[in-house]
């Protein structure tokens, strides 16, 4: 499947001011802090309970070393999903196509990014990063995504190719964690996605030495204006420092939120050319 821009619909605004991208009832109680709503997502229901955040600021000592910490409380703000499941009756044998099944109905209901995952690498000496990247295509080879061959997480999948993905869908109650190897995907496959983007997003991978330290942002806005000109009236070229990676899974989780905490959670794990299922205590 690949990825692009697509039109989401928005619906009624709640009380919060926020948009749902389906069918939604909100009931506030003068005398509660709780909005209960109720939303049809199709064939499945999903009721949620929404606890405005209450912002608690506090004064904290610490008793072995006597300093004092200020600090703030958010411990109130919660979300419980109810009355969705997740069964091994209801998986496919196939990860990917169950995957593909999520995304669609990621992409009907999250109002935003429904591809936006965040991917995690470590350093030379074992320290994580993480940062959000979007999916551009996935297919049963793996999940694709693309970058700055000379930033920081290209760094660290040249010393390390083991990395982590994870999509979170907070609107559905789940999340999908990939773990796996990440592969350069070859200038050709690269390049056949580069023409796809906005012309402004073609100038711009030429443009940004992705993580390097600027004095400011006119060096950015110059150096645009400059590669613009340079590539004025002709097709920009596929940078040789910028293309994609695929990140082949070995393991992927289905994770599905569900009341007090009881989450239902399926692994599926490579196994030569088959995969094995699993669930996972929560």
């Amino acid at each position: 499947m690949k990825i692009g821009h697509a039109d989401l619909k928005s619906s009624e605004a709640n009380e919060f001011g926020r948009t749902a991208a389906c069918r939604a009832t909100f009931i506030l109680s003068p005398s509660s802090t709780t909005t209960s709503m109720e939303t049809d997502l199709s064939t499945t229901h999903l009721q949620l309970t929404i606890v405005p955040c209450q912002k608690a600021s506090y004064k904290m000592s610490d008793s072995d070393t006597g300093k004092s910490y200020a600090g703030m409380d958010v411990s109130d703000l919660r979300r419980s999903a109810v009355q969705r499941k997740l069964r091994r009756k209801d998986l496919k044998d196939d990860p990917f196509q169950q995957f593909e099944d999520w995304f669609e109905l990621a992409c009907e209901v999250v109002q935003f990014d429904p591809n936006a995952m965040s991917m995690c690498s470590v350093d030379a000496d074992n320290r994580p990063y993480s940062r959000t990247v979007l999916l551009k295509s996935f297919d049963e080879r793996g999940f694709v995504f693309y970058t700055n061959f000379e930033s920081r997480k290209a760094q660290h999948i040249a010393a390390n190719p083991e990395v982590s993905l994870l999509f979170f869908w907070p609107t559905l109650g789940r999340q999908v964690g990939i773990r796996g190897t990440a592969e350069k995907l070859s200038a050709a496959e690269s390049l056949r996605y580069f023409a796809t983007r906005p012309r402004g997003s073609q100038l711009g991978a030429w443009v940004s030495p992705q993580t390097s330290t600027i004095t400011s942002r006119a060096v950015l806005k110059n150096k645009f204006e400059e590669i613009k000109q340079k590539f004025a009236n002709r097709e920009v070229p596929l940078p040789s420092f910028w293309g994609g990676y695929r990140i082949v899974p070995r393991e992927i989780e289905f994770w599905q939120g569900r009341e007090d905490r009881l989450h239902d959670r399926f692994l599926y794990s490579r196994e030569l050319d088959a995969w094995r299922l699993e669930r996972l205590a929560p």
